[in-house]
């Protein structure tokens, strides 16, 4: 078995939640647009990119739009939600989630970023993570939306690992997937399951410790 030397963490759902305001923001433009949706189909948009998401969107709506009217759709709910997350705080970080990637790098485990957002560098700022880290693979590094595994086979490239030594903390199906299409051990963030595929399952990070950590290696 070979030794576990870096956790990956995906961004929204494990450390914050800005799912909140992705619904929001998300659910504003399709309004705009004439319709609307769930907060049950907004569950399908997790971990999913801004173009396939607002694809998903407009498909429920049985809207259809242009490329160049997808962009600037799609510009336009970012700029909604930047304005959302640019008022974060660190009361905002999910129980546990600092104190884990504390222990974390006391034991000297390498720590990256592995988010489809494309904004996930101002939101670890305004939460004052961002030092936890070193090194972070978002949606401006990575061209292809989990389950496609380029996101923490990126993260493990940049820290200079091989993927099978590397952890992988998601709250999403389609994360547990990538982590899995990686060669990566995944702990999912959630319900059993629905997390079936992970190597461990717990309920946040409140729950994991070095203990449960070091049984993956």
């Amino acid at each position: 078995m070979s030794k576990i030397k870096a956790c990956i963490f995906d961004l929204d759902g494990v450390i914050v939640d800005t799912a909140v305001y992705h619904y929001k923001a998300w659910r504003r433009l399709a309004n705009k647009l004439g319709f609307d949706f769930t907060e049950e189909q907004n569950e399908e948009l997790k971990g999913v990119s801004r173009v396939e998401s607002l694809k998903i969107i407009l498909s429920w709506g049985g809207v259809y739009k242009t490329e160049l009217e997808m962009e600037e759709l799609a510009a336009l709910k970012n700029k909604w939600y930047v304005a959302m997350i640019k008022e974060m705080t660190p009361s905002e970080i999910l129980p546990g989630a600092k104190e884990f990637l504390a222990t974390v790098k006391e034991h000297n485990y390498l720590i990256a970023l592995g988010s489809a957002s494309k904004n996930s560098e101002m939101i670890l700022n305004q939460i004052r993570l961002t030092s936890y880290f070193d090194v972070l693979i978002d949606g401006n590094k990575v061209t292809k939306s989990k389950p496609d595994p380029e996101v923490f086979l990126a993260g493990a490239k940049a820290l200079a690992v091989e993927p099978h030594e590397c952890v992988v903390f998601e709250d999403a199906i389609a994360g547990v997937e990538a982590a899995k299409a990686g060669k990566m051990k995944a702990v999912g963030i959630g319900k059993e399951e629905v997390l079936k595929e992970a190597d461990l399952v717990v309920s946040g990070l409140a729950e994991m410790t070095i203990e449960k950590l070091q049984t993956l290696s």
